[in-house]
């Protein structure tokens, strides 16, 4: 699997990662939203370098233009809740892009720390030869992904594969890399260096859903 680090190379997307970490920052949901939508737009700016792109011949007011264009049928899918604002972020640049949506979360069966990832909802194209954008802010075990692409094959072989995210563990990354086929592209803004007894990314940021839309009861 190719990683593409964001933040090996400074940028303007450094100050969004440093308002998502911020505490006082994030009493704002709306900034933290938009800030997830903003890495987003960036991530997929990065993304469309990849693609494979064909020559068009476009009528302008004065003549013909000749453009290079994506040729991908593309299908973004966020993972609920927490990956809505990357989805948005994403699709503000793939405007017509197909859309899947799932849902995953954390069930702790025995009230510990130990738990379980959850896939439950699923609504989805079919994903058969197209490039497939699978979205999530946090990358913390990689278990959310691995599940999610499980759930994902019922709907059919995309021709790739790209895994989007905002905050990675580099143990998640390495549980990606062996789940994943080697053909699979990660973006990501940035990646710390280990996870906490809960399987927390540290430093991270705290819980993106929460931050995003509210607190919720435990499962």
């Amino acid at each position: 699997m190719q990683v593409n680090h964001l933040l090996e190379v400074n940028s303007i997307a450094g100050k969004f990662v440093a308002q998502l970490r911020d505490t006082e920052i994030q009493k704002d949901r709306m900034r933290f939203r938009r800030n997830i939508e903003r890495l987003g737009e960036i991530l997929g700016y990065e993304l469309s370098k990849k693609l494979k792109f064909s020559e068009k011949k476009i009528i302008t007011p004065l003549g013909h233009a000749k453009v290079q264009l994506p040729d991908n049928e593309i299908v973004v899918c966020s993972i609920l809740r927490a990956g809505l604002p990357l989805h948005n972020g994403l699709l503000n640049y793939f405007d017509d892009a197909e859309n899947s949506f799932i849902s995953a979360y954390r069930h702790h069966p025995d009230n510990n720390e130990n738990f379980e990832i959850i896939v439950e909802y699923l609504a989805s194209p079919s994903l058969e030869g197209k490039t497939l954008i699978l979205a999530d802010p946090m990358l913390a075990t990689g278990g959310s992904f691995v599940n999610v692409m499980k759930a994902l094959k019922q709907m059919g072989e995309p021709k790739e594969i790209h895994l989007v995210a905002v905050i990675g563990a580099e143990e998640g990354i390495v549980h990606l890399k062996e789940e994943f086929p080697e053909d699979t592209t990660l973006w990501i803004a940035t990646i710390d260096k280990e996870l906490d007894s809960r399987g927390y990314i540290l430093p991270g940021l705290g819980d993106a859903g929460d931050l995003c839309y509210g607190g919720k009861l435990q499962h």
